[in-house]
């Protein structure tokens, strides 16, 4: 996870000088409970690793399976691509108007009509 995203969290909550995040580890499974905590020197990280791949969507991984591997490797994002306007364009590109239409779309069975 950047630094300038953990600062934003403690920010977030100013009276807090640690910030606890618990889960399972991305790769064995394993309770992980990562602590951080504000040093004089940045942050002092312990307990395993976290990231944050999307805003708000944390994975963890213990410090054995950081250790062997600090990429997160089992988790990869989509790019959904759909017509808009008579051409391609990732959804993610879309403004939040025409997301919102795409989410509301219903697949057409013509065997039904």
């Amino acid at each position: 996870m950047p630094i300038d995203r953990l600062h934003d969290l403690f920010d977030l909550r100013p009276e807090a000088s640690e910030l606890e995040f618990s889960g399972n580890c991305q790769d064995c499974g394993a309770p992980v409970n990562v602590t951080v905590r504000l040093a004089e020197s940045g942050f002092d990280i312990s307990g395993g690793a976290l990231y944050e791949p999307r805003p708000e969507q944390f994975f963890h991984k213990c410090d054995g399976c950081f250790r062997r591997n600090p990429q997160l490797t089992h988790f990869q994002e989509c790019e959904v691509y759909s017509r808009v306007v008579g051409y391609l364009r990732p959804l993610a590109q879309w403004n939040d108007g025409k997301q919102a239409e795409f989410r509301q779309r219903r697949t057409f069975d013509s065997a039904l009509a």
